[in-house]
């Protein structure tokens, strides 16, 4: 522990000023706290500041982070195991007739093509679109509340049951998309908000409103179960291996990556992380600010503590510990903004099936990691100039 001594300092009147107490030893954390409290309201205003950029990191990244959970859902519920794909997620299309070839060789088990696309169903409504195969797998994973599956070449659709719930519509009920009229067969619920929340044709009618004939996003593989004395890691990468040379100039991606490489959730966790080193920047500017007008006003005290042996390292680690105080504490702050910010955002129906209030324990670290680093940064510049002050310079600063 390092102490501050100052027992020839004492006769000096101006210690009173310095100390604000008669102490003759403090600990240096304990001078450093004592220092952020000396401006109560610039401190607290600082903390405000950077805790409302940690608290936007926190809920942005979180909900992030949410929407990629939901799509790796779909995955695992399904007992989908890889994916085929051509391209970006986004635009992604190959040529149906390769779900033949995928399903001759020796690991695969069942393998369906699948389509989706975004659609505005009415004005105020746009929902995700997937187009299935009526004997596909996936449908295992759907709990068919009403109605039934639809019919292949027929214009019929089944709604999840929160969209269901948007559009007021039931089995028997007709749905006009892009000016086609499809009859609602069923209702169904997902394992998924982002399947709940959302609407199933016939693959080969999607193709025909998207003008895609005999194409399709992706195919959906479901392997045969794991041989004894292989590891899953080994099969599946055996088994990627086997699809990617018999259709050259495709991939097959496992769920767990497909989950997380897509252009939907990229765009997802760019926004959050860019729109939240915005607001971390502000923080970074606010506790810059506080720390400059700290070693501002304490010039002459700085030159005190060099004229009575402190060296410059000193110095520098006394602002840096300020500055860092200042990081975590407002680190803590944001992460009740951000929980308070997650707890909104499910309580929305717009939101609420899509976003956990939950905090996991990595996105704490990281929010704590951010508003540590965030206050380094802010006072790596006031630190380096009070480090510069000579001592003459300091006592004799007004």
């Amino acid at each position: 522990m390092l102490w501050i001594h100052w027992p020839n300092f004492a006769p000096i009147q101006r210690q009173r000023n310095f100390t604000g107490c008669m102490a003759s030893s403090l600990t240096f954390t304990a001078f450093v706290c004592k220092n952020l409290l000396r401006r109560r309201l610039r401190t607290a205003l600082t903390l405000c500041g950077i805790g409302m950029a940690v608290g936007a990191f926190v809920g942005l990244v979180g909900f992030s982070r949410a929407f990629e959970q939901q799509w790796l859902r779909i995955y695992s519920s399904s007992g989908i195991d890889i994916t085929v794909v051509q391209g970006t997620f986004v635009n992604t299309s190959l040529d149906e007739s390769v779900v033949s070839t995928i399903r001759r060789l020796p690991d695969v088990a069942q393998a369906t093509p699948m389509s989706f696309n975004v659609m505005d169903l009415t004005p105020e409504v746009t929902a995700l679109v997937y187009g299935w195969q009526p004997d596909s797998f996936e449908f295992g994973s759907l709990k068919i509340l009403s109605g039934k599956r639809f019919n292949d070449d027929h214009p019929e659709v089944m709604l999840g049951d929160l969209l269901a719930q948007d559009l007021n519509k039931k089995p028997g009920d007709t749905l006009e998309i892009q000016g086609t009229p499809f009859e609602v067969t069923g209702i169904y619920h997902g394992a998924s908000a982002l399947e709940a929340d959302a609407l199933i044709m016939p693959l080969d009618q999607l193709q025909q409103l998207t003008s895609l004939q005999g194409k399709a996003s992706t195919v959906h593989v479901r392997l045969r179960p794991l041989p004894r004395g292989e590891s899953w890691d080994q099969y599946l990468k055996q088994a990627q291996a086997q699809i990617q040379t018999a259709v050259p100039g495709l991939r097959a991606m496992s769920a767990t990556e497909r989950a997380s490489d897509n252009q939907i959730v990229k765009m997802a966790h760019a926004s959050a992380w860019g729109t939240s080193a915005l607001a971390i920047i502000i923080g970074i500017l606010g506790i810059t600010n506080t720390m400059v007008m700290s070693v501002f006003e304490r010039t002459r005290e700085i030159g005190i503590l060099r004229a009575i042996g402190w060296r410059r390292s000193h110095i520098l680690v006394l602002i840096q510990l300020e500055a860092a105080i200042l990081g975590l504490v407002g680190g803590l702050v944001g992460i009740v903004f951000g929980w308070s910010a997650l707890h909104i955002l499910a309580a929305m129906p717009q939101t609420g099936s899509l976003v956990s209030a939950s905090l996991p324990w990595p996105l704490l670290a990281e929010a704590m990691g951010v508003a540590l680093l965030a206050g380094l940064v802010a006072g790596a510049l006031p630190a380096w100039r009070a480090g510069q002050l000579s001592p003459m310079e300091a006592l004799h600063h007004d």
